[in-house]
């Protein structure tokens, strides 16, 4: 009886080779011609200067298309029907997808993400509660890495559907400072001092844009609050408005303007009881 088995194994085993050998090597072949495509294509879109979210997004897309072809091959070659393989994958991938709700809706804003473009690499965004420069855009994830150097990945879900303020689409940005003087000093004396100060900045936009100006905003608690209004490119934005805040504040102080800050006045009061101690 065991002589039998074993004689039908080695048959059904001789006969199954074929298929065996051509299935393995058809799995060889088929890396090896992935490799080249996608070599090909890798190729093709750095000639084409293809923006790199947009880049490695396809180049995800196609190489899993790719795979999931060679695997099918190889399943057919095998001698298996694949009608009943595509169906059992088709409902394994339904029940994958009710499962993986929202791992879905980030893969539909990575998609949303790549083709509209809201943002790139490269890009200082705020989005989520989180400011930083765009390091990678993923299928499934984006991730910023903020100003003190950490890494900070939102889902794409929730970038797709939520407000995302890009500070470097646009190659000028308006400042807009408010400085605080004392209700004593002079209003006319100190936006001359402010406004001298912007004109004589190096990079602020003079022209193109509308001019410098220094404005009273408002009456505070403290002071008058005075606005400042100047453009500036986008790359200069933070070391100009770093610069020009010491240069207000150090020009105020030569100039003897003060600036009011919080106060509080505790008055004592003797009362009665101890007057008579």
């Amino acid at each position: 009886m065991l002589e039998e088995y074993t004689n039908a194994f080695i048959r059904n085993f001789i006969a199954f080779l074929p298929k065996l050998i051509g299935a393995a090597l058809l799995l060889i072949i088929g890396i090896w011609v992935i490799r080249l495509i996608m070599r090909f294509i890798n190729r093709i879109m750095s000639k084409r200067n293809l923006d790199v979210s947009v880049a490695e997004f396809l180049h995800d897309i196609i190489l899993w298309g790719l795979r999931i072809i060679l695997i099918i091959a190889v399943i057919s070659k095998l001698g298996i029907p694949t009608t009943s393989f595509i169906a059992a994958l088709g409902a394994a991938g339904l029940a994958i997808g009710m499962a993986l709700q929202g791992s879905l809706a980030n893969f539909a804003g990575g998609v949303l993400i790549i083709i509209f473009k809201p943002f790139r690499v490269g890009d200082y965004i705020t989005a989520q509660g989180v400011s930083g420069t765009v390091d990678e855009i993923s299928i499934f994830t984006t991730k910023l890495i903020t100003d003190t150097n950490q890494m900070a990945v939102i889902p794409n879900g929730n970038l797709s559907n939520d407000k995302v303020l890009n500070y470097s689409t646009l190659p000028h940005r308006r400042e807009m400072m408010d400085i605080e003087i004392d209700y004593g000093e002079n209003i006319h004396k100190a936006k001359e001092i402010i406004l001298q100060i912007i004109n004589k900045h190096p990079d602020i936009i003079k022209e193109g844009q509308p001019a410098p100006m220094v404005l009273v905003k408002e009456l505070g608690k403290h002071g008058v609050i005075l606005q400042l209004r100047y453009w500036t490119t986008t790359g200069d934005f933070w070391a100009t408005r770093w610069d020009i805040l010491e240069q207000i504040k150090k020009t105020l102080e030569v100039e003897d303007i003060k600036i009011p800050y919080e106060q509080k006045q505790i008055h004592i009061v003797n009362s009665p009881e101890s007057k008579k101690a």
